[in-house]
């Protein structure tokens, strides 16, 4: 049988029923307070170990970037010897506007050129890109785009015809992107074919172009003895967990140059602008 409280029961506990809110809400205060001074004292010191664990274990390293606005592109600072790569998709270009181009202390110092791809296929603006930009005093390049279900001898050997090098130009490039749906002992096997009848010919081993995907599935502990030129877009950092040493990393596919009326990728060169010139061919 249920019995009628008396007043001074009633009473107690509708006190005890608004107290709990008010409770309530200063344990809220606390915590927020508490969550603040977490965040202004000691979000740096975490901030500031892990950025010590990273530079202690070299396993990436964190690239500042900037937008510049006449580039279109937000560009890592932390690089001094910025660069393009080009070819008939960027049609005809001003090589003396490409030249003259700075902005916030970025200016293109190098470019890398398509010149052939597969067995047959010579781009059609290589010749004049290839001669236009050595008379504007530009750090130049070759590459051939590999396909690799075609001979790598045959490949190298129309590289070679097309492409008549002088000192001061970059090592020869080879573009591989594909497997061509082959095994990758066969893609391999192509792959050093190639590399070593241009290495022969010019004197210096070629440089390996590929995305950072590419790279960890099908080259990564194959090819190390070679310098690496990485494509890894729209991320803040490149990362390359072994001992590989990339040289290039191309890190946009849109930026503006002022004598391109096409976007065109962007690279910078892992060093300053001595050790790139060091890098160039000499005969």
């Amino acid at each position: 049988m249920a019995t009628r409280k008396s007043s001074s029961t009633r009473t107690s506990s509708k006190k005890r029923t608004q107290g709990i809110p008010i409770r309530y809400f200063w344990w809220k205060v606390s915590g927020f307070l508490f969550l603040m001074c977490f965040i202004v004292f000691y979000a740096p010191i975490v901030k500031t170990f892990l950025t010590i664990k990273e530079a202690v274990s070299g396993e990436f390293t964190d690239f500042r970037y900037t937008h510049v606005d006449s580039y279109g592109i937000k560009i890592p600072k932390r690089f001094k010897v910025h660069g393009i790569d080009v070819s008939k998709y960027q049609d005809r270009i001003d090589w003396k506007k490409v030249k003259a181009m700075q902005d916030e202390g970025v200016k293109i110092d190098f470019v890398f050129i398509k010149a052939t791809e597969g067995q047959f296929n010579i781009d059609p603006q290589f010749q004049r890109n290839w001669r236009q930009s050595k008379k504007e005093g530009m750090i130049r390049g070759a590459y051939h785009y590999f396909k690799p279900r075609k001979s790598g001898k045959w490949q190298a050997a129309l590289f070679l015809q097309t492409v008549t090098y002088e000192s001061g130009d970059l090592p020869p490039v080879i573009d591989i992107e594909e497997t061509g749906r082959l095994e990758p002992e066969e893609l391999r096997e192509n792959l050093r074919e190639w590399l070593e009848v241009v290495e022969k010919k010019v004197g210096e081993k070629p440089i390996i172009y590929t995305g950072y995907k590419f790279y960890e599935d099908y080259l990564k502990g194959y090819f190390d003895e070679y310098p690496y030129w990485i494509a890894h877009y729209y991320q803040s950092k490149l990362k390359i967990t072994d001992d590989t040493k990339w040289s290039f990393w191309q890190h946009s596919d849109i930026g503006k140059v002022d004598g391109i009326r096409q976007p065109v990728d962007f690279n910078v060169y892992n060093g300053n602008l001595e050790d790139l010139k060091d890098l160039c061919l000499e005969f």
